[in-house]
């Protein structure tokens, strides 16, 4: 996917439609430094706003990642890409989630023994809160990276609407959870739900 393509193409498609940057913004619910980020390729809109942007430009999801206008015969074409796109995300995605475990139970195992020399072995006092505070360290170090991983993997399908859409960090990580679900606020309809993750985009979009 060429983010700097599809930023041209909200551009041209939003000077098209005679709206300014701020215009486009305020339909949307965002600022116009998003939008301004979105066109200068910095960036892509988030799940939740991909169909009310198509709506407003007047094109489909398909035109949007690809960033031009597909005829019939092109379309079907573009859309096998795509689809092949949310499957290598799908892969990405399973992959970090593999990888944080791994980190959280390499973070645990090290932690633990190193709590275990400290507190069991003769050794001075020093040595001892030295481990202890590198224990601390790993610990909080590891659950950060496994924190990072798992934002990243993915979405989030609110229980109410049915929209995917990426947390906030704060929103993220103040959100109770289990292990696939997670107390969030949907940017969409604004309610709060028991969202359940997902790691791609929804086929049909």
């Amino acid at each position: 996917m060429d983010q700097l393509k599809t930023g041209r193409f909200i551009a041209s498609l939003r000077r098209e439609a005679g709206m300014t940057q701020r215009e486009l913004a305020e339909r949307l619910s965002v600022s116009d430094k998003t939008v301004s980020k979105w066109e200068c390729g910095n960036g892509l809109p988030e799940v939740s706003l991909m169909l009310p942007l198509c709506e407003i430009l007047g094109i489909n999801v398909n035109e949007l990642l690809t960033g031009e206008r597909l005829d019939a015969a092109s379309y079907k074409e573009h859309a096998e890409e795509n689809m092949m796109k949310l499957i290598d995300e799908k892969r990405e995605n399973k992959r970090k989630l593999l990888l944080e475990f791994v980190v959280v139970l390499i973070t645990l195992l090290a932690s633990v023994t190193l709590v275990m020399v400290a507190g069991l072995a003769y050794i001075e006092t020093w040595l001892r809160v030295t481990l202890i505070v590198i224990a601390l360290v790993v610990m909080f170090g590891g659950i950060l990276v496994a924190a990072v991983l798992e934002m990243t993997a993915g979405y989030f399908e609110c229980a109410k609407c049915g929209t995917y859409f990426v947390p906030t960090k704060g929103a993220y990580l103040m959100g109770v959870h289990t292990i696939m679900h997670r107390r969030l606020k949907c940017p969409h309809c604004g309610k709060k739900s028991w969202a359940i993750r997902r790691l791609s985009q929804k086929e049909e979009e």
